[in-house]
C-alpha cells in the first residue's frame, strides 16, 4: 500500500499512519468477514465469516489461517474480556456467548423478557465486567448470515449485561438497526452506531455518543457523525480518543471532537475492525471477503 492509499484530510492525520507501511491482505476467502478480535496471550486474532458459518484464527507468529469454529452458528461479533475470554454475538442461535478457558460454552444473553433476541450482532465489555451488545435483525431478515423469522421483540434495541446479576436490561431504545458500539478510553462515553440506512433511506447511516452514568445509565445520545461513504459498521477507538471505523470506501478516522481527518484506503467495503499485536499497533481489517493489516503509529485503547 503506498502514502496515496492514505488520504489526509486534516494535519491531525498525517503522522498517524506510517506512510511507508504496506497493507497486507491475511486472508482472501471469506464470504462476509466480521468480528476480529485480538488475544495477545496467544498473539492470534479470532474473526468470523458469518455466511460461511465459521470461525477463523489467524497466528499472527507465523501467518497462518486455520478453521477455529465450524459450525459457529453464524458468529458476528466478537470480543475478548478482561480475563481473555472470547465473547461471541450469534445470528443463527441468537444469542451471546462466551468461551471459556476450558473450551466449553456459556450462554451470556439469548432472551429479554422471555422473548428470544433478533440477532446480536456486536459486543463490548466494559471494566467492570458488564457486557453491552446491539440486537438489529440482520441473522432473522434472510437465511444468508443467520434463520429467516420473525422479530419477537419487535425493536432493535442496545442491551447491558450486570456483571453480578446476570439481568438483561435495555440502555437505549431509539435506534433503528443499532451495530457496532465502542467505549471511549476513559469509558465516559459509549459510541454506537445506526445502520438503519439498510432499511430504507430515510433511516440513519450515522454514529452516535452517549454519556455513561451510575449503573450503565445512558445521556446524551447526538450524532456524532454522519457516513460519507456506504454506512458505518464496527470500529474501534485508539488511546487518545480517536475513532478508527469501518465504512464503504475503507477505515475512516475521527477525531473526538467530531472532525473526518483521515481514511485509510482499502479495495472492499469494510465491515469491522480492531487493534493487535504486542504493541496494539497493529491495524486488522474485516472486508467483505478478506482480512487486511497494516502497522500504524498509533495504539489501540487498552481494553484487555
Amino acid at each position: 500500500m503506498a502514502a496515496s492509499d492514505f488520504e489526509v484530510l486534516d494535519e491531525r492525520f498525517a503522522r498517524l499512519p506510517c506512510m511507508t507501511a504496506n497493507i497486507h491482505r491475511l486472508y482472501d476467502k471469506c464470504h462476509w468477514a466480521e468480528g476480529p478480535a485480538y488475544f495477545p496471550a496467544g498473539r492470534y486474532l479470532i474473526w468470523s465469516d458469518a455466511p460461511n458459518n465459521r470461525m477463523l484464527r489467524y497466528d499472527e507468529t507465523n501467518d497462518v489461517v486455520s478453521v477455529f469454529r465450524q459450525p459457529a452458528h453464524n458468529s458476528n461479533g466478537n470480543t475478548v474480556d478482561r480475563q481473555g475470554r472470547l465473547v461471541t454475538c450469534e445470528h443463527g442461535t441468537r444469542r451471546v456467548t462466551r468461551t471459556e478457558h476450558d473450551g466449553s460454552i456459556t450462554i451470556i444473553a439469548d432472551r429479554y423478557q422471555g422473548r428470544r433476541l433478533n440477532s446480536p450482532n456486536d459486543v463490548v465489555v466494559k471494566s467492570d465486567g458488564s457486557i453491552w451488545f446491539t440486537d438489529p435483525t440482520y441473522g432473522i431478515d434472510s437465511d444468508y448470515e443467520g434463520n429467516k423469522a420473525e422479530s419477537e421483540i419487535g425493536a432493535s434495541y442496545v442491551y447491558r449485561v450486570d456483571p453480578q446479576s446476570g439481568e438483561i436490561t435495555v440502555v437505549c431504545d431509539d435506534f433503528v438497526k443499532p451495530n457496532g458500539l465502542a467505549f471511549s478510553p476513559d469509558e465516559s462515553l459509549l459510541y454506537v452506531v445506526d445502520t438503519g440506512r439498510t432499511h430504507g433511506p430515510e433511516n440513519p447511516a450515522h454514529m452516535r455518543v452517549f454519556k455513561v452514568g451510575e449503573g450503565g445509565k445512558l445521556s446524551g445520545g447526538r450524532v456524532f457523525a454522519d457516513s460519507t461513504s456506504g454506512l458505518f459498521d464496527g470500529f474501534r477507538l485508539d488511546d487518545t480518543g480517536r475513532i478508527w471505523t469501518s465504512a464503504g470506501d475503507g477505515v475512516h478516522a475521527y477525531d473526538p471532537d467530531g472532525t473526518l481527518i483521515g481514511k485509510v484506503r482499502v479495495p472492499e467495503v469494510v465491515a469491522n475492525l480492531c487493534f493487535g499485536g504486542p504493541k496494539r499497533d497493529r491495524l486488522f481489517i474485516c472486508g467483505t471477503t478478506s482480512l487486511y493489516s497494516v502497522r500504524m503509529f498509533v495504539n489501540g485503547a487498552k481494553t484487555f
